[in-house]
Parts: C-alpha cells; structure tokens; sequence
C-alpha cells in the first residue's frame, strides 16, 4: 500500500507537472490528494497531475518516489491503469 509520485517531466501550462498515483485503491489516492490539498480537477482517470513545486511537499507528506516506469507497472499490476484509448471511450 503506497502512494507513488514520479518526477515532473511533463510541460503544461507553464510549467511541468508529475504524477501521483496508488498501488492499492483510487480511495486511498482521493483521500491522500485531499489531504495534500489537491483539486479534484488534478484527477485525471488513475492519476493526480501535480505541479513540480509540489513534489518535495507530496514526499513528505508519504508519496514514494518511483520512476515513471515502475509508476505505470505498479498501477497496472493494481488493475487500477487506464489506457489512453480507454480514456478516449475506444
């Protein structure tokens, strides 16, 4: 049971955003998002996009980091993935 943060490479916005995701339950990933003040709209299918100023204060909080590549196999082992084309409704 974790919540999995990797690093923020991706741009948006002005800026460059990460992931935050659980191994365990989307529960258990609303409730720390909550927790950590994260907007509801940050929520994107199986993932919360977080901001780069936001990483140190997300790992002190609980977040593990982890590489992108053992985020997405930790929450596809979770079943709790879902796939772009999923996400488009495909």
């Amino acid at each position: 049971m974790a919540v999995l943060i990797d690093d923020p490479i991706w741009p948006a916005h002005g800026r460059l955003w990460g992931h935050l995701v659980s191994d365990t339950s989307l529960d258990e990933l609303h409730a720390f998002a909550r927790d950590a003040g994260i907007p509801e709209r940050g929520f994107d299918h199986d993932h919360y996009d977080y901001p780069e100023e936001r990483r140190d204060g997300l790992i002190a909080q609980g977040a593990k980091p982890v590489t992108g590549k053992e985020l997405v196999a930790r929450l596809t082992a979770a079943g709790l993935r879902v796939s772009q084309r999923q996400k488009r409704g495909l």
